[in-house]
């Protein structure tokens, strides 16, 4: 069974027993985690599509783990005027482990 979820202005595509990068959420490592904004959820024959969400539908998983991307390195510069900028960031995530996809 697979879902579409949004959380974080983001759209992911989860599935039971796998794990999934998303955006930081309020929650410590070990936590459970309940996600209602469910926009499809595909099972074979018995697809659902929400508008925009599926009422009643919630995706259940445990944060295992908390911490940051790749740096990702922002340069700025202008030729011949000696402008040089040069910083990085790195975005925080949670990896979420998905248990269960409910209906």
């Amino acid at each position: 069974m697979i879902a579409i979820v949004e959380t974080g202005g983001k759209q992911y595509k989860v599935s039971e027993g796998k794990y999934v990068d998303i955006e930081l959420l309020d929650a410590l490592e070990g936590e459970s985690v309940q996600l209602d904004k469910v926009l499809m959820i595909i099972d074979g024959e018995n697809s659902k599509i929400g508008q925009p969400y599926l009422n009643g539908a919630t995706i259940k998983g445990t944060v295992l783990k908390i911490g940051k991307d790749k740096k990702v390195i922002i340069y700025k510069m202008h030729r011949k005027k000696g402008y040089r900028r040069k910083t990085g960031h790195r975005q925080p995530f949670s990896r979420l482990m998905v248990e269960s996809i409910n209906l």
